[in-house]
């Protein structure tokens, strides 16, 4: 493997961390909500199940898929009923003062990360595309091993820069003013995002 793979690799990864789909709505959210210690806590469960995802691709998960196509299908309805639910709630608590939304504990934060990511198929199809595409067939274990950590460390370092910059006080206060209106965006992007997961092919 070549520092040129890795490099490239990153590139690609760090265009996918900004586009706006579930993880980065997600963190957004929570960041701006819950608090620094909880977006953190978010993207740090996003990233593990991310990076889980890049190593199962490494391990030939595309195999998995093709031998038995209905367990891509499990996984993509199971995280398209957890996004809607999500956006449920939010939209739910949108004119709920952040004083009476029950604030997940650190731990649930890092769960509901890990959840997202792991019925998220765009995470499974870029780890499989995008590997496939720079990495060579055949990398050995300490291959393996620093292209899954690299992962975990740049998603890591995207979340926390993000969860740093977001719950700071003007824009906490900025989301407190516009709560009811953010929310309803935000339920109704993340909703949008699990219904089309459950009708496109």
């Amino acid at each position: 493997m070549s520092w040129d793979s890795l490099l490239a690799f990153n590139a690609i990864l760090i265009a996918a961390l900004a586009s706006p789909g579930p993880a980065f709505i997600l963190a957004l959210r929570t960041a701006v909500s819950e608090g620094r210690m909880a977006g953190i806590a978010t993207g740090a469960g996003l990233g593990l199940m991310a990076a889980t995802w890049t190593l199962a691709a490494l391990l030939g998960l595309e195999s998995l898929f093709a031998i038995a196509p209905w367990s891509y299908g499990a996984l993509k309805l199971g995280g398209a009923l957890y996004l809607i639910w999500i956006a449920v709630q939010t939209w739910r608590h949108a004119d709920a003062p952040l004083d009476d939304v029950a604030a997940p504990r650190h731990g649930r934060a890092f769960v509901q990360g890990l959840l997202v990511n792991l019925g998220n198929p765009k995470s499974v199809l870029f780890a499989g595309a995008v590997i496939v595409v720079v990495f060579p067939k055949g990398l050995d274990a300490t291959g393996i091993a620093l292209v899954v950590a690299n992962h975990l460390a740049l998603e890591l370092i995207f979340y926390s820069f993000a969860a740093l910059a977001l719950s700071t006080g003007p824009a906490r206060r900025g989301y407190l003013r516009l709560k009811p209106l953010l929310d309803r965006i935000a339920a109704t992007l993340l909703g949008a995002l699990g219904l089309r997961l459950i009708v496109e092919k």
